[in-house]
């Protein structure tokens, strides 16, 4: 195979890269072209049709080609097989100047060849009212595999709804980057945003408020209500969408804490009784639910439905920021401590969680929360989502436990991206530049080898209390995660932050054809 190649020296093969992002475990380039042009047939095992589909929704609107499918092996042709000896995700991608071969053991590693595919050819193939009359793709030889299974964005659409069609063009930039997983945000003290049959008023009074805060200090209110929600249709919509471009939706549905919207909706879920309306503030509230056998139920029969909509392995459950203040003021949840045997709030807080972690095992789910989960007691069966430092991932890989890692030092997408704050949206704060977010590396110095088996992957953060729209969306997040999908998918000793920062130059340019309002790379602090 390295035959149809010429061996280049480091500093020429680092030039003469084609700029793929997140960068393969290997590739080989050669100095020649294969042209895709209107002689292009397809040659594709029955086990890809579904995503021969897709590179023909990708390819032919920018070309103008119908790439006919033919049953036997030709020159110009596109060949998708099955190879069965390849990782679950991985996949071979050879171009010749006579055809391009694609090998891999799945649909899903097929598909990331054919995103690779696409980031070898020109940036205008992105476009697709651009008509051309062929397309010239590189000679390589390209090995690939990801490194983390976990690939996750997270999407906050609880304090600032993001409408559905923004949604499914997300899914198709994270699809694009080699993401595979994201987590919809969906239930805070601000905002309901999924339809619960059983419990209407959850979206009729719960995904509405009355004002939003702009800034904390001085506390000043935009003037106007905001909300909305997705009804089970649209949910459905989004995971099928989703499911075609292999990335799992993961529902949040947030408890104890950050329930003021709910609490809004159902008094009897709250501890004081008192007629709540939709949080406008930010911040850490103090209204969470109660701990009474009907809440847990409650919350139960949502999950019940949520279960229905989303067929992710995973259900998370939040779990963090949870004040103990209206517990420890409660006569009712004092008296549930002492019914249960608990010591502390923490180990109230721990019970609450274990319910829902039991009642997901059964219906063959896993719990994923926050980091605050581990208070009181990890839950047989939880993984934990790390936010806050390196010592809860340690206790938790420690005991056998898997993470995911998404601590605010690298993942929070809602920090501020240059040190000249004066110059960017308001944001929550912090500091969070292209640099640092490249540099991570989800497995700590610390853990062993057994322990760093523990490591599902790693994730960004889109929390948007001031991120207001779509496009505000795209800024915070392009290009930070173009980076973290190479932390995510790249092997480390591969990565190199100057090549990177060369390809991502070039992947720009695709970006700009997409439209994506993504944060200039000239900008001060931006690298």
């Amino acid at each position: 195979m390295l035959s149809l190649f010429i061996l280049l020296t480091a500093d020429m093969q680092m030039n003469r890269l084609p700029s793929i992002i997140p960068a393969p475990q290997s590739i080989e380039v050669g100095d020649g072209f294969f042209e895709i042009d209107g002689r292009t047939t397809l040659h594709v095992a029955p086990e890809f049709d579904r995503v021969a589909s897709m590179l023909r929704s990708y390819l032919a609107p920018a070309t103008g080609f119908t790439f006919e499918k033919i049953e036997s092996v030709a020159l110009n042709q596109i060949g998708i097989a099955l190879d069965a000896n390849l990782a679950d995700e991985g996949y071979r991608l050879v171009v010749s100047e006579n055809r391009i071969d694609i090998s891999a053991k799945s649909a899903v590693g097929a598909f990331y060849a054919i995103q690779t595919l696409r980031q070898l050819l020109p940036p205008q193939v992105f476009e697709s009212e651009r008509q051309e009359v062929s397309w010239k793709v590189p000679t390589c030889a390209i090995e690939d595999s990801p490194r983390f299974s976990w690939r996750g964005s997270h999407l906050d659409v609880a304090r600032h709804f993001m409408p559905k069609e923004f949604v499914l063009r997300y899914i198709d930039l994270l699809a694009l980057h080699k993401f595979n997983v994201l987590q919809l945000h969906l239930t805070d003290d601000q905002g309901w945003r999924i339809e619960i049959k059983k419990y209407p008023k959850l979206t009729e009074i719960g995904a509405f408020r009355k004002d939003t805060m702009l800034t904390y200090s001085p506390k000043t209110y935009e003037g106007k209500p905001h909300g909305g929600f997705y009804t089970q249709e649209d949910i459905r919509e989004i995971v099928a969408y989703a499911k075609d471009r292999f990335v799992t939706v993961v529902p949040e549905i947030e408890m104890p804490g950050h329930s003021q919207a709910a609490i809004a909706a159902y008094p009897e879920l709250g501890n004081t009784g008192k007629q709540l309306d939709v949080a406008v503030d930010w911040g850490v509230n103090e209204n969470v639910f109660n701990v009474e056998d009907s809440t847990i139920q409650f919350l139960q029969n949502v999950l019940d439905e949520v279960l229905e909509l989303f067929p992710s392995p995973f259900i998370h459950i939040g779990g963090d920021e949870c004040p103990k203040t209206q517990w420890q003021q409660s006569e009712r949840a004092q008296a549930r401590m002492k019914e249960l045997g608990l010591a502390n709030e923490n180990e109230l807080q721990s019970w609450f969680i274990k319910q829902m972690d039991d009642f997901l095992t059964k219906r063959g789910r896993r719990l994923v929360g926050w980091s605050e989960i581990l208070e009181g007691g990890l839950a047989p069966g939880a993984t934990l989502m790390v936010w806050l430092g390196d010592e809860g991932a340690m206790e938790a890989v420690s005991s056998g436990h898997d993470v995911v890692m998404a601590q605010t030092t690298h993942t929070y997408f809602d920090y501020y991206q240059s040190e000249d704050t004066s110059k960017e949206p308001h944001a929550i704060g912090g500091l969070l530049p292209l640099s640092k977010v490249y540099e991570y590396n989800p497995i700590l110095p610390q853990m062993s080898r057994e322990q760093s088996k523990h490591v599902l992957g790693v994730q960004f953060q889109v929390w948007t209390e001031y991120i207001r729209t779509p496009s505000q969306v795209e800024y915070m997040v392009f290009p930070r995660a173009c980076a973290l999908a190479e932390v995510a998918w790249s092997p480390i000793e591969k990565r190199n932050y100057d090549d990177f920062m060369q390809r991502l130059h070039k992947h720009i340019e695709r970006l700009d054809v997409l439209r994506v309002n993504y944060r200039p790379l000239q900008s001060p602090g931006a690298s």
